[in-house]
């Protein structure tokens, strides 16, 4: 964490201050958002309770993943006649909902 730092001398410190560190065994660790998910592979987690507020500190190789697929883009496209771009981020705003998306483009 801090370069040249003995780490039971920062674990003192920590302590001191109130700090626990907690590692946490993950395979993968995924979050939602509105629009995507994100997808950290090979993560390390740590859970650190500082004067009893809880944490999670989460590093590893984040993918972005918005579980739209070029066929859900190409269907949309087909049935509104509307751009690749067009079709891509209406289906983002909906969630990935086909017919939602192309009843929105065709009105």
């Amino acid at each position: 964490m801090f370069p040249g730092l003995n780490p039971k001398d920062l674990e003192k410190a920590m302590k001191k201050l109130g700090i626990k560190q907690e590692t946490i065994e993950a395979t993968e660790v995924i979050i939602k958002t509105p629009t995507k998910d994100l997808i950290i592979r090979n993560p390390q987690v740590a859970k650190v309770n500082a004067m009893g507020q809880e944490t999670l500190q989460i590093t590893g190789n984040i993918e972005e993943f918005s579980g739209i697929t070029e066929d859900d883009i190409k269907t949309v496209m087909d049935q509104t006649k509307v751009s690749k771009e067009q079709a891509k981020k209406t289906l983002e705003k909906n969630k990935g909902d086909l017919a939602k998306t192309i009843l929105e483009l065709t009105e």
